[in-house]
């Protein structure tokens, strides 16, 4: 099993600590379900972390791990959606105040991508480190096509969740020894990358 030991005063990271601590648990397939519903609306630690740390300590079950992240992250972006298009009225300011990735200029920004092309907005979202949440909550401001939504958010979730799986269901032990050796590291990195996420978003929204 993978222990990892973050020290820091950053909630950031300390929630990273709490969220790997599952990893260790009876109820680590229920801890990643969660983490990834939640985390497709609110919740600011991305399921990659726990994904991660189950796959490389049970390589056999990878597969299974990438399909129930992926449920579970798809399931809570239909919520988002829905909270977009029934209660966002009463609960922006909660968002904007609380929630990373949620500004005013971040929101209105993706509701503008929805204008040009819905599908790629939200398949680009759900695949790369830029923050999903603010797309699925803004899709169902936006109201765009459910179905379009749903087919998108799957693709989009679901190749990122089964190429890290995969790498390690089909190499096996040298990425489990890889990721096990550099697995800080790695977690580093993903967190750059999702802080780069929302650079991008930053600097799109003044250009």
């Amino acid at each position: 099993m993978v222990k990892i030991k973050i020290k820091s005063k950053n909630i950031i990271k300390r929630l990273y600590n709490w969220v790997l601590s599952w990893a260790n648990s009876r109820y680590s397939i229920a801890a990643l379900f969660t983490l990834a519903f939640t985390e497709s609306s609110c919740f600011p630690v991305p399921p990659d972390v726990l994904l991660i740390a189950l796959c490389v300590s049970r390589p056999a079950r990878a597969l299974l791990y990438s399909a129930i992240t992926t449920i579970g992250s798809v399931s809570g972006g239909i919520c988002g959606y829905f909270i977009g298009m029934k209660i966002w009225e009463y609960t922006s300011n909660f968002f904007f105040t609380y929630i990373p990735g949620f500004t005013p200029g971040s929101f209105n920004h993706v509701k503008s991508l929805y204008n040009d092309n819905a599908f790629l907005a939200v398949f680009v979202s759900g695949f790369t480190p830029i923050p999903y949440k603010v797309f699925t909550i803004a899709a169902g401001v936006c109201k765009i096509s459910f179905v379009v939504f749903l087919v998108s958010s799957v693709l989009g979730r679901g190749l990122r969740f089964f190429i890290v799986g995969g790498l390690i269901k089909i190499f096996g032990e040298p990425v489990k020894k890889f990721i096990n050796k550099y697995f800080n590291l790695l977690t580093i990195l993903f967190t750059i990358l999702l802080i780069a996420g929302f650079l991008v978003l930053k600097f799109a929204i003044k250009h």
